[in-house]
């Protein structure tokens, strides 16, 4: 009797690499398709560290899809044609309910089963339309529409976008699969990215759609990954699904997320009625929609119906009206943000958008104002989009009065008085005064923060009440607060105020890189501060600084450094800083030793965003074995390391040859020193 050979036993690395991926593909849907977590984001990080730390030190173990690769890759430089194996063809429109009937009518006609005419609806995202190809259940290609018989194969992209699965789970998966949905970005996500690229002195996105699409579009796909994508599945191609619906049900058992406002109907009465009910409730969704599109359930009766060159005849999408309106420009008002930066928004006489008054519209910056050349009096065709508040599209020339301005932005803030400032290169305008009101309250908070002065029970509600009341003007007269004071707010007994007041006098020993880092000055982190500190010693010498001083720090850059000389130039801002330290608050910084450890003399710079380590921890690791962190890249850079999203910085590297880390290579040399 022969013995069969034993088995290769597993390697044990090798098997908890696999249980790690299994878990976290797990909790990842979890989390992002089923809304129902079992774990917190801490416990998630961690097992996603462990995985991406196994597969560095055991790169034979990496797999195409394993959780670690949603954070992209290296950039490329175009993206391939990708030929669709079934034309995605575009949808014939249907406008108003009179329209939907007709099509119905139409589409009943030519049916083999008049009486089997039952339809599904599903809501229309106002996205991007892409093809994801799956063998063995594992995502192998995923394509944009293109011209709808060729895509472009943005396969890397869309493996960042967390809600694709990369491997399917379920039963009677089939060997090949062809899933077609749209990528889409929240109304929020789209508020919040628009916000950070002003920050940035970057144009805005003008819609969700835009962002989106250019988003999947990206030759970098850490920056893909950056961006706030989802994804909704509603096309299931190659399975022996007999109706849409049952496609639907199919795609959501096997791990994609699919719209859960899509319903059957097969009476035309409560179908037309739940498109018209979708037009009016559209607002209350996070997402933009445009419309419902309409298919035909029964696959049969889809491929009786057929399709033209360019439209399925078995599907219609019942548009939305255009959410557009005519009105004009009463005012143009600039408001100034917590970071002093000034927004000019026009004041309308109100009108009516799809059922909501609309009184007030954005105008980003004064470039935007001027390119659209929007002036007091003019006619303007305002949008209801992606934006919370509604956008000025454009002016109708011809119904300008006479007489009319074209804006300017005021030369003084409207909040405080102080000149204001635009560095060169950005777009926006700014206060720089740290006392301005309007910018007060969140420097408060910020100057309170746990990496700036860390002063507890320093709060968002007692910093409103601080702000309003008057009781302060700048930073520095939190140090005159007294119990008496405190206790007389809302919400503030003897207790709280008297811990208040420890915290504060507490807070005056942090020392000059935390009162750098808490002054709120543009550019500066944690990092740039503690390198001024550690190059100046003192306020005193950082005052006395010019720029060119400024930037011959290790890890200031230009642009930095006339952040700084901008914001203690400013006399408001001098004048705080000198009764700070009048109060006692601690204006220099100890003496260093030399660092000592296996990246002593080594200068990094971070960059994006880590999975493993948030950026004050990879700080921390790296000054623990000897290293520097600096703030900007420079010639004497040492690393960069790029997590995702990493932005300018990592175009800078590259520029100037310095070698850059991507997280797995940072956490293997962390490990080996």
């Amino acid at each position: 009797m022969v013995t069969p050979p034993k088995k290769p036993r597993a390697r044990p690395e090798a098997a908890r690499a696999e249980t790690l991926r299994a878990a976290i593909r797990r909790h990842e849907r979890l989390y992002y398709v089923e809304d129902a977590p079992e774990i917190s984001d801490a416990e998630f990080d961690a097992l996603m560290r462990e995985l991406l730390e196994l597969e560095a030190a055991h790169p034979e173990l990496a797999v195409p899809d394993s959780p670690t690769r949603r954070v992209g890759g290296e950039p490329q430089d175009a993206f391939p044609r990708a030929p669709h194996e079934l034309p995605m063809l575009s949808l014939e429109n249907a406008n108003g309910a009179e329209e939907l009937e007709a099509w119905i009518e139409r589409a009943a006609k030519s049916a083999d089963d008049p009486d089997a005419m039952a339809c599904v609806a599903e809501l229309k995202i106002d996205g991007l339309s892409v093809s994801l190809r799956y063998e063995d259940g594992v995502l192998v290609r995923g394509a944009t529409r293109g011209d709808g018989s060729v895509g472009e194969d943005v396969s890397v992209n869309l493996r960042t976008v967390r809600e694709i699965p990369l491997r399917l789970s379920g039963r009677s998966l089939p060997g090949e699969l062809i899933v077609r949905g749209e990528v889409y970005m929240t109304r929020s996500g789209f508020q919040r990215l628009n916000a950070s690229r002003e920050e940035a002195g970057e144009p805005p996105f003008a819609n969700p759609r835009n962002a989106a699409a250019g988003s999947v579009r990206q030759l970098d796909a850490r920056i893909t990954a950056g961006r706030p994508l989802h994804f909704f599945a509603y096309t299931l191609l190659g399975s022996d699904a007999i109706r849409q619906s049952e496609g639907l049900e199919r795609l959501a058992g096997w791990g994609f997320p699919v719209n859960p406002e899509w319903r059957r109907f097969e009476d035309r009465g409560s179908l037309v009625a739940h498109c018209l009910e979708w037009q009016e409730r559209r607002h209350e969704l996070d997402y933009e929609i445009d419309g419902v599109v309409v298919k035909i359930d029964d696959l049969d009766q889809q491929a009786t119906l057929g399709a033209t060159s360019k439209h399925p005849r078995w599907a219609v999408a019942f548009k939305f009206p255009a959410e557009e309106a005519t009105t004009v420009v009463r005012e143009i008002m600039v408001t100034v943000g917590r970071t002093g930066k000034l927004t000019p928004t026009a004041v309308l006489e109100p009108v009516d958008v799809s059922g909501v008054t609309v009184q007030m519209a954005g105008l980003h910056n004064e470039d935007e104002v001027l390119r659209k050349d929007v002036r007091v009096g003019d006619t303007v065709v305002v949008a209801r989009g992606g934006e919370v508040i509604p956008q000025v599209v454009r002016v109708i020339v011809e119904k300008r009065p006479r007489g009319t301005r074209r804006f300017r932005m005021p030369q003084r803030c409207p909040e405080c008085g102080a000149e204001i400032v635009r560095l060169e290169g950005e777009v926006a305008h700014r206060c720089p005064n740290a006392s301005c009101p309007a910018q007060l309250r969140e420097r408060i908070l910020h100057w309170g923060g746990r990496g700036a002065m860390d002063v507890d029970g320093l709060g968002d509600m007692l910093a409103r009440q601080l702000v309003e009341k008057e009781v302060i003007r700048d930073l520095a007269d939190l140090y005159d607060l007294d119990v008496e004071t405190l206790a007389g707010l809302e919400r503030m007994g003897e207790l709280s105020a008297s811990n208040l007041v420890a915290a504060l006098e507490r807070s005056k020993g942090r020392g000059l890189r935390h009162v750098l880092y808490g002054l709120g000055i543009r550019h500066v982190g944690a990092s740039a501060a503690a390198a001024l500190a550690d190059a100046f010693g003192s306020m005193e010498a950082i005052l006395a600084a010019d720029r060119e001083s400024l930037e011959g720090v290790e890890g200031i850059g230009p642009t930095l450094a006339e952040s700084v000389a901008e914001f203690l130039g400013a006399r408001e801002n001098r004048a705080v800083v000198r009764r700070l330290a009048e109060h006692g608050v601690d204006m220099t910084a100890p003496e260093r030793s030399a660092p000592s450890g296996p990246l002593a003399g080594k200068t990094f710079v971070v960059t994006g965003t880590l999975a493993s380590h948030s950026r004050s921890a990879a700080t921390a690791e790296i000054e623990a074995r000897g290293g520097k962190v600096a703030g900007s890249v420079s010639k004497k850079t040492d690393y960069v390391v790029a997590g995702e999203s990493p932005g300018s910085k990592l175009d800078k590297a590259r520029k100037l040859g310095i070698e850059v880390l991507d997280e797995a290579a940072f956490l293997d040399l962390l490990r080996s020193g």
